[in-house]
């Protein structure tokens, strides 16, 4: 599901389990993260999909990547896997108005 960064944020302070994924490559990741978010790779091909697959497909995960597109493809996977809650981050990092930290 794609959602714009207001609804992204207010639904992912709603829940304290929830999950922040960062699906960009580890260079990028580097750079600048929103805080808590863990990386895996959408580039990695077949890692990528185990890494998903290992995660509890019960919680809610919010997913970005620079400016929205990976995350949204990265959220189509998720839910062929069996996830019902992952949540693109619409525009991504590059739109992002909150604070980055350094991972």
């Amino acid at each position: 599901m794609n959602l714009e960064q207001n609804d992204w944020i207010s639904k992912l302070n709603a829940d304290p389990k929830a999950i922040i994924l960062d699906v960009r490559t580890d260079d990028e990741y580097k750079e600048g993260i929103i805080a808590n978010a863990i990386n895996i790779d959408i580039h990695s091909g077949q890692e990528f999909v185990e890494a998903i697959e290992a995660l509890d497909k019960d919680k809610n995960y919010f997913v970005y990547c620079r400016s929205g597109m990976r995350s949204a493809k990265a959220c189509e996977i998720m839910n062929q896997l069996g996830f019902e809650n992952a949540y693109n981050l619409t525009g991504g990092i590059v739109d992002w108005e909150g604070e980055v930290v350094t991972p």
